[in-house]
């Protein structure tokens, strides 16, 4: 019979990554010299590295582990921390300001409260990579030009998390929308037709088809996706409010 502690289970295989495309969301200080990291890599989803000598005065990883910078890194280890091998900038995406550094920490809090740890979500990853490069190359947009960019990535987090219905079909027949109806969005049951529910809660058929369909310059979509990615990322965040959030808010107040 196989002795117990020499099965292959996963907990005590050792894992080991190579050259996967990452970026850190957080970090914080372990030790006197070391980071702990949450990574947000492509193939591998969410997960927590241990990067051991990361704040020595000369240490190459200091201008690596940045917030926004695209790396490739290697990691090995078992259980929910491994320690990083290897990090080496990509480069490609240029160094946030302003507004777009306050987006990109908003895409980071929601990235940190909503995905799991390794749970892959390529797509995803594209997308965020996506948006970091617009961001970059946009320092000097306005609030009203990064809109279509922050509702874009919400609506890619949710669809990814399987918390978005599609927006073009009722959720209980897959039914087209008609552009002249009426319709509601519940985080529960979908896409709605408004039936007897209060009329506050309308949605028109051609804003929904037209947020379905990324086209934001139709009368209201953008205003309407922002009501109805906060209700719906509100939904699954809870009670605890986003941070960034409010920033943002602020900022677009002033």
């Amino acid at each position: 019979m196989e002795h117990p502690k020499r099965r292959g289970s996963a907990s005590a295989r050792i894992e080991r990554a190579h050259d996967q495309p990452a970026y850190v969301l957080h970090s914080h200080a372990w030790r006197e010299t070391s980071l702990i990291l949450d990574v947000f890599s492509r193939h591998h989803g969410r997960l927590a590295l241990v990067a051991k000598g990361a704040k020595r005065p000369h240490s190459p990883l200091r201008t690596v582990l940045l917030g926004f910078a695209p790396f490739r890194a290697g990691w090995s280890g078992r259980g929910e921390v491994r320690t990083l091998t290897r990090a080496e900038w990509s480069g490609g995406v240029a160094p946030l300001v302003g507004l777009g550094l306050l987006c990109g920490f908003y895409f980071n809090e929601l990235l940190l409260r909503l995905l799991p740890r390794e749970d892959p979500h390529e797509e995803l990853f594209d997308a965020y990579h996506a948006a970091l490069v617009r961001l970059g190359d946009s320092a000097h947009a306005s609030a009203q030009q990064v809109e279509p960019l922050l509702r874009g990535f919400e609506m890619e987090l949710l669809r990814q998390l399987g918390h978005l219905p599609p927006l073009d079909v009722l959720s209980s027949s897959d039914q087209p929308l008609r552009a002249e109806g009426a319709y509601q969005v519940d985080a529960q049951h979908g896409v709605l037709e408004l039936g007897d529910a209060d009329p506050a809660l309308a949605i028109p058929g051609s804003q929904l088809l037209a947020i379905a369909a990324g086209r934001w310059e139709h009368p209201g979509a953008l205003r309407t996706a922002k009501t109805l990615m906060r209700d719906l990322l509100g939904y699954h965040l809870g009670s605890r409010p986003l941070r960034t959030r409010q920033l943002l808010i602020d900022l677009h107040q002033l």
